[in-house]
């Protein structure tokens, strides 16, 4: 499988994945557990930022796709959610609030926030990576998921090449009438299946021959945990732990209904600003590499 983050250099994904998992723990569990519009906006930067810097041109589509998707959330929200004291106008007879369209606003960012952030995790974590975390406690488990990580864009590929050889003769899933598409579609999805079950019977049966499972299985990485990586992991493990303090101090609460109230105190700021800290770890190291990359290229 090919490594996605040589495509380019990254300069977080080449520290111990043991400092990435904690990174986007992290990340991760805060934003979806503190709705405080400042945290959500350090967590939505955080992440594009990150993005643009591993993926440049191609992460536009994504992030700008959020945008209509966080504008749609919040104009659903109040159909079904009614709560609010601020009533803009009836719909079929149930108030529209906006208290209702904010906090679908902010359900909204909260989705393209940590959507964004697993399509870097998607790209950081390899399944060596993985396989290196989690391989000596649940081999099991970490072999299946990394070979679902694997047979995802095999399969991919697969479909694409059944849906090519089935439209050189007529029969695409795109031609013919709304029934024979349907019936096209099926057969396609049926030559993929059967294709994944006989390629599972044979990949068992390899391994079984191979001697899986039969002894005591031991593990292989290359992966050493150096000096930086134990400086990272100890910054990480406090800034969450002093997080969490902040949050329970109330730092982060955020109502919006009935009515919208933030809570703005020191432990806000502080936990704002070492959120911040943490989230624009990575874009800072990717961007300093440039920087030194371009700085010494102008000197030869």
């Amino acid at each position: 499988m090919k490594d996605k983050s040589m495509d380019k250099r990254d300069r977080f994904s080449e520290y111990n994945p043991i400092v990435n998992l904690i990174f986007y723990l992290g990340a991760l569990v805060y934003s979806m557990i503190y709705m405080h519009p400042l945290f959500l906006a350090i967590s939505f930067l955080g992440a594009t930022s990150y993005y643009l810097t591993i993926q440049q041109k191609k992460a536009f589509k994504l992030i700008f796709l959020m945008f209509p998707l966080v504008i749609l959330i919040a104009c659903i929200n109040p159909i079904f959610s009614t709560g609010g004291n601020t009533v803009l106008f009836y719909l079929w007879d149930r108030p529209y609030t906006l208290e209702a369209i904010i906090y679908g606003a902010i359900g909204g960012a909260t989705f393209g926030a940590v959507v964004i952030w697993f399509a870097t995790f998607n790209y950081i974590m390899t399944s060596d990576k993985l396989i290196y975390l989690f391989g000596a406690w649940i081999p099991n488990i970490s072999m299946v998921f990394t070979m679902v990580l694997r047979f995802l864009p095999t399969y991919k590929r697969k479909l694409r090449g059944i849906s090519t050889a089935r439209q050189c003769i007529g029969k695409s899933k795109d031609s013919g009438k709304k029934k024979e598409r349907i019936a096209n579609g099926l057969t396609e999805i049926s030559a993929l299946t059967s294709q994944a079950l006989e390629n599972g019977i044979v990949t068992a049966d390899s391994m079984k021959s191979r001697g899986f499972g039969s002894g005591e299985r031991k593990s292989f990485s290359l992966y050493t945990i150096k000096k930086r990586d134990v400086i990272f992991i100890v910054v990480f493990i406090l800034i969450i732990i002093l997080l969490a303090g902040c949050g329970i101090k109330g730092g982060m609460d955020a109502s919006f209904i009935p009515q919208v109230s933030l809570q703005w105190n020191s432990y806000t700021f502080a936990g704002a600003l070492l959120y911040g800290t943490m989230l624009f770890v990575p874009t800072i190291l990717n961007v300093t590499e440039d920087i030194v990359w371009n700085f010494s290229k102008s000197k030869i």
